[in-house]
């Protein structure tokens, strides 16, 4: 599909949204989250958040929103920069797939580490498990996941628009139903604090790894920031399992409520917690098995091109040898033998 396609049916999408919204008397429903209920505390009147079925709506609105951003940063900046590097149809393809992915996880990543330093999720860790269930969300929170969501939402039909090939299908539908998994469990089962914490680390570890290939794209001799993306995203995964068992399967195990509820938002319980850590655990198991895999393959396929190159300097060499053993060689314009003397030139009599 050509540029100009792309963006038609984008906006085709979004125009037709937006004709609804705005001539329905409930265009609030889809612009602004849903649920609020004030409170008082001691800074006065707070607004609070829970979540229902009209969060569908808002994700929508948000999801035509993203379409829309996505096409003017591909017109505007990824295709500018196509035209300059001149990259194949596949290098193409994964340069956009990593430069969009790279301002999302750019932006989501400075938007979550705010969320977690002004709720106080960086200085008291324990906050993340205590007072559970947190069915009560500031509207940033809120707002955060909602916006999370209508992203990789509406990363399905960009396969479309974008005319993905076949082979790339599947691994994006991996990583995209993976992040939805995710995220919608840590929303509705009212673990929106580890949730956090956790996608700003994958957030960050998944920049490393798109900024990464970006510059390789641009030079193909920077193999450095891949080495330590390696490091970063194996740290990663590490952080992620202790910062799991720490806030599921000790803190949460230690609450007094165990009992499932479902209108006071409950879920802790020995068997959803259990499954919520297999989940992870499973997830990062195969990220990292993943990673090793490739890894692996990447030292042999090194060190094949390795033997490969010496072969091919060592025929070279063994033919030079053969060449000039040979013919000889020369010294100050006279055959040298093999014992270093000049032959005997041949006088030729005077006529």
């Amino acid at each position: 599909m050509k540029a100009h396609d792309y963006r038609s049916c984008d906006l085709c999408v979004c125009v037709c949204v937006f004709l609804i919204i705005t001539t329905a008397k409930t265009a609030i429903l889809f612009i602004q989250p849903q649920y609020n209920i004030s409170t008082m505390s001691a800074d006065g009147e707070v607004t609070l958040y829970l979540y229902g079925w009209k969060d569908c709506a808002t994700v929508v609105f948000y999801l035509c929103i993203t379409i829309i951003l996505h096409a003017v940063v591909q017109e505007y900046v990824l295709d500018k920069v196509n035209r300059r590097l001149h990259l194949s149809k596949s290098k193409n393809t994964k340069f956009n797939e990593s430069g969009q992915l790279c301002v999302f996880y750019l932006v989501s990543s400075l938007w979550s580490l705010y969320v977690m330093a002004t709720e106080g999720y960086l200085l008291h860790p324990s906050s993340l498990w205590e007072n559970y269930p947190h069915v009560h969300l500031r509207f940033q929170v809120k707002f955060f996941y909602l916006t999370q969501l209508a992203y990789w939402f509406h990363a399905l039909p960009e396969l479309y628009f974008q005319k993905v090939r076949k082979e790339e299908i599947l691994r994006q539908l991996q990583y995209i139903s993976l992040y939805l998994l995710h995220i919608l469990a840590a929303y509705l089962l009212n673990l929106t604090r580890v949730g956090l914490v956790l996608l700003f680390l994958q957030y960050l570890s998944e920049m490393g790894f798109h900024l990464s290939r970006l510059f390789y794209f641009i030079d193909e001799n920077h193999h450095k920031m891949f080495e330590m993306w390696s490091i970063g995203f194996v740290l990663t995964r590490m952080i992620t399992l202790t910062l799991m068992f720490l806030a599921v399967g000790f803190g949460l195990a230690r609450s007094e409520n165990q009992t499932l509820d479902l209108e006071a938002g409950n879920f802790n319980t020995l068997s959803i917690r259990l499954l919520v850590l297999f989940v992870v655990c499973f997830t990062q198991s195969w990220l990292l098995w993943k990673f090793f895999r490739f890894q692996l393959s990447r030292t042999r396929e090194l060190r094949l091109e390795q033997v490969a190159r010496k072969r091919v300097a060592a025929k070279q060499q063994m033919q030079r040898t053969l060449k000039r053993d040979s013919v000889g060689h020369y010294e100050n314009g006279l055959i040298k033998a093999e014992n270093g003397t000049s032959p005997r030139l041949k006088k030729i009599k005077a006529p």
